[in-house]
């Protein structure tokens, strides 16, 4: 009987995830990661009560389950750089990070180390083999499909790990956890970035990043109000900027078309116009899920953020960067953010950060 170790985070997703994979015939191990120790804007330990939901639901399927820390491994792989990126006014994606780091890192090699065969995971995602290779494909459920996040997995991971939801909608998910009369089964799915959740996004960087205060300016150099720190925002924001309202404007709503770090200005603009749109992008060091492509240039589909509708793109692979020509322009392709490349068939070819825009 192949053994594996189920990342279960309390959460419904990962605990119906444990569930089938038993049913399936293996000998499951629950493994509950605390990646962040700090309690949540009302004081209380967000970790602790996820930790409690883990110990009901592994006891309900009957399986065993341990805890590991990996705060520290978290804050220097994947904190400390999230708070570099917002220092250098890029807007990072962390939970990214998190997957290549930490989900699929340590706690891999936890997995190797007590003689499991596999590692599993609550996300919707599908894994398959061909020709030797492992590839990496949308899950059937595209509305809850986490692929996306997973674009900088390699080889190595791909071949341990299982995603036992792939062929599975969220709605069964559900069902199958108030059959089984889970204690998390109406639990309200996370949001947010991974170590902040729910809370003032703002409040929570203040701890970490001093803010400095300076001008918002229209792109003809005039002054139409003062920002909190650059850091705070980002392109196509059209909420929070305090601007609203102003009679000399033309009565649209605002939002940000650019930061300059080295004037401490955010630069801001009115109505929908062709300020935020973009003809291509550029990449530095894709990570390729199967294999580079043999062909130096071809067309795909790219998202550039999490539930965007596949964009129709024309690729060109220089060294391990890559341009992205957009076949129609795109608004708010936001440096630090990833671009994820797919087949038409869903199968995704990788992802890289995004490093600058042109038009």
């Amino acid at each position: 009987m192949d053994t594996v170790v189920v990342g279960i985070s309390g959460g419904v997703d990962s605990s119906v995830s444990a569930y089938l994979l038993k049913q399936q015939g293996y000998n499951v191990i629950g493994l509950f990661m605390v990646n962040w120790e700090e309690d949540d804007d009302n004081g209380v330990c967000t970790s602790a009560q996820d930790y409690e939901d883990v110990k009901r639901v592994c006891n309900a399927i009957g399986i065993p389950y341990y805890t590991v820390n990996y705060s520290k491994e978290y804050y220097e792989r994947v904190f400390e750089y999230f708070l570099e990126q917002y220092k250098k006014g890029r807007t990072p994606n962390p939970d990214v990070l998190c997957n290549r780091e930490i989900k699929f890192g340590p706690f891999l090699d936890f997995a190797k180390k007590i003689g499991a065969k596999y590692i599993a995971t609550g996300h919707y995602a599908k894994k398959y083999e061909k020709d030797g290779l492992f590839y990496l494909q949308k899950s059937k459920d595209l509305n809850k499909d986490q692929s996306y996040f997973l674009n900088q997995l390699n080889q190595e991971q791909l071949k341990y790990v299982l995603f036992p939801l792939a062929d599975i909608e969220k709605p069964e998910v559900r069902r199958i956890a108030e059959e089984l009369n889970f204690c998390n089964a109406k639990k309200k799915d996370s949001t947010g970035i991974c170590f902040i959740g729910e809370r003032n996004f703002k409040k929570f960087l203040k701890n970490y990043l001093p803010a400095k205060r300076g001008e918002i300016k229209t792109q003809d150099g005039k002054v139409v109000g003062y920002h909190d720190g650059l850091m705070y925002y980002t392109l196509g924001q059209r909420r929070g900027l305090g601007i609203g309202g102003k009679s000399d404007g033309n009565g649209e709503r605002w939002f940000v078309v650019d930061k300059d770090l080295k004037t401490n200005t955010l630069y801001v603009s009115q109505g929908e116009d062709d300020e935020l749109f973009t003809n291509g992008m550029i990449s530095e060091k894709f990570n390729w899920i199967p294999k580079k492509p043999e062909q130096s240039e071809f067309d795909c589909f790219a998202k550039f953020r999490y539930r965007q509708p596949d964009q129709k793109v024309h690729i060109t692979i220089v060294d391990d960067c890559i341009k992205v020509d957009f076949y129609e322009k795109q608004r708010a392709v936001t440096p630090g953010q990833y671009v994820v490349l797919y087949t038409e068939d869903g199968t995704c070819l990788g992802g890289a950060e995004i490093e600058k825009t042109y038009k």
